[in-house]
């Protein structure tokens, strides 16, 4: 652009385009809460989220052993059997609502059951909970307990190490066991269920802490006060 001895443009000059601005200059958009965005929301993001509804569905034991902090702790079993009250419950489009479990599988779980109840705005938080903890995130640390998902590696490698060696050293028979342990790995895999970790959930040392009753859950949301449920 031509500009005169004062300063101002010169006549029939085009006027200068005002700056693009940079990435970092551009403001992070609210959060899409009207089903229409990706499922999944990164431990990163949801530390930028102060406004988040986060529900973890893990059990009493993951939950008392670390969970984040203002959380709101809804086990999965009472979400799946009571996924239409909790949607009504839950169905605040001001505050971003995100799921969360050990490593996600459970919490895509949850996300379906309050998206078959007509909640399709639901997130996953990728990674769970270690991932928003290793994030730096707030989070509220009790007794020490080994997460479901840890148990099942445990047991699953136990078995198939089992079979391989029993295989090998007792009855080519035994090599069944490794081989049922791949298939029900890769059914667990496919259908984003785990047969073994239910059963594992049932055991007395993973029952220590009480699970909640559905009935005061759905009244903590309702009455929206976080943390564990008494």
């Amino acid at each position: 652009m031509i500009e005169n001895a004062g300063g101002e443009p010169a006549a029939g000059s085009r006027p200068r385009p005002d700056p693009v601005p940079t990435t970092s200059e551009v403001p992070m958009s609210h959060p899409q809460t009207d089903g229409t965005g990706p499922r999944t929301v990164s431990a990163a993001d949801l530390r930028r989220w102060p406004q988040a509804l986060v529900i973890d569905v893990r059990s009493a034991a993951e939950f008392e052993a670390q969970h984040i902090h203002g959380s709101y702790h809804v086990p999965l079993a009472t979400l799946a059997e009571h996924a239409a009250e909790l949607a009504g419950h839950l169905d605040d489009p001001a505050s971003p609502l995100v799921l969360v479990c050990q490593s996600g599988v459970r919490a895509e779980q949850g996300r379906r059951h309050l998206a078959a109840a007509g909640l399709d705005r639901a997130r996953v938080l990728d990674g769970g909970v270690p991932a928003y903890a290793a994030e730096g995130g707030h989070v509220v640390r009790g007794r020490t307990a080994w997460a479901l998902e840890r148990q099942v590696r445990l047991v699953a490698g136990s078995l198939v190490l089992t079979g391989i060696l029993g295989g090998r050293f007792v009855s080519p028979k035994l090599r069944l066991l490794a081989g049922g342990i791949g298939t029900g790995l890769t059914f667990s895999a496919l259908s984003n269920t785990c047969a073994m970790g239910a059963m594992l959930a049932k055991l007395p040392f993973n029952r220590d802490a009480v699970e909640p009753a559905p009935a005061a859950v759905v009244d903590r949301i309702r009455r929206r006060e976080p943390g564990p449920v008494r």
